[in-house]
């Protein structure tokens, strides 16, 4: 495998990977507080209710 061993392949896969779903998560919390973001969100909550008339008969 082009000089690279099993175990040095699986601790760079572990710790980028580790740094990868920080990232990720750091973006998801970032995303999801940041102010713009208000409206979206409050409009997705309030859309299920729009063209609701009543409950299933």
């Amino acid at each position: 495998m082009n000089g690279f061993e099993h175990d040095t392949l699986v601790a760079f896969a572990k710790s980028w990977g580790l740094f990868y779903l920080i990232a990720m998560a750091i973006g998801v919390i970032v995303y999801t507080f940041w102010p713009g973001s208000k409206k979206r969100f409050d409009h997705a909550a309030n859309s299920i209710m729009d063209d609701e008339n009543g409950p299933w008969a």
